[in-house]
């Protein structure tokens, strides 16, 4: 799945947005800090906001567009479906999760 996501430290904390075609391992390689970089840097583990798209050319024009918004118009992009700013990542794993229409082979890791 091609999507594009914004990561959190915490609710109004620092942001992170990525683009990514695995959002479970790519998600799970920022929580588990694997690699050195931003994320890692200021705590950022907390899968805020995601959106699916079919391909990874129309994510990543997504993710470039979304990186020159401002900060108040992404904190209300998050706020819009996650008023609570929740980390969504656990979701994925449920069977009635967001991920649920995959197979399940997408959906493991």
């Amino acid at each position: 799945m091609n999507a594009v996501y914004i990561m959190a430290s915490r609710k109004h904390g620092t942001l992170y947005i990525g683009v990514t075609s695995d959002l479970i391992s790519r998600v799970g390689q920022h929580r588990e800090e694997v690699r050195d970089g931003f994320t890692k840097d200021y705590g950022v583990k907390r899968l805020v906001w995601f959106e699916e798209h079919d391909g990874i050319e129309a994510a990543i024009h997504r993710e470039k567009r979304l990186k020159k918004y401002r900060r108040e118009w992404k904190i209300n992009l998050i706020e819009r479906d996650n008023p609570n700013w929740d980390d969504l990542f656990p979701q994925f794993f449920l069977a009635d999760g967001p991920l649920s229409h995959l197979q399940p082979r997408e959906r493991s890791m």
